[in-house]
């Protein structure tokens, strides 16, 4: 016998509520999120600026601390330092224990690797760290990381 529609939608988890939570959801995390930046920039771009910083969705400025860019261009050599987009992003989620750098490439292994004098992997264009590694990655680069908050970190 054919079930009404209302209660297979349940059964699959769609359920009025369960929508109603996902759209709440993730409109708390756009307002969380209004101070990440527009878009990246690159650290051989910030190291010529004389106030480097870029500019976040919600209109204000992101500065960088000129000391933590000459500490990764340090670290790197000339081609890295064009590849790599700042500010590196920390993502968070529901699991608390765990954090993700997001990652393009090679750039953010060596950088994370140095400062947290371990070798890191990129995986699925991530890097894992644990909220112990996250306090040292922000000591060390506080205005070059920030944090994007996330609901995909639960399934991870």
């Amino acid at each position: 016998m054919p079930q009404p529609q209302d209660e297979r939608s349940v059964q699959r988890g769609h359920s009025t509520y369960e929508k109603i939570l996902q759209e709440s959801l993730r409109s708390e995390l756009r307002a969380v999120n209004a101070g990440l930046p527009r878009s990246p920039k690159r650290l051989s771009e910030l190291l010529t600026e004389q106030y480097p910083h870029v500019v976040c969705h919600d209109g204000a400025a992101h500065s960088f601390k000129r000391s933590e860019l000459e500490y990764l261009a340090g670290t790197l050599d000339t081609a890295e330092q064009e590849e790599l987009e700042l500010p590196m992003l920390i993502e968070l989620g529901a699991n608390e224990a765990e954090a993700y750098i997001i990652c393009g490439g090679q750039v953010e292994e060596k950088i994370i690797s140095r400062v947290l004098n371990m070798p890191v992997t990129c995986e699925r264009r991530r890097i894992r760290v644990y909220r112990p590694q996250v306090a040292l990655l922000r000591r060390k680069l506080r205005t070059t990381t920030v944090y994007v908050f996330s609901h995909r970190l639960a399934t991870c």
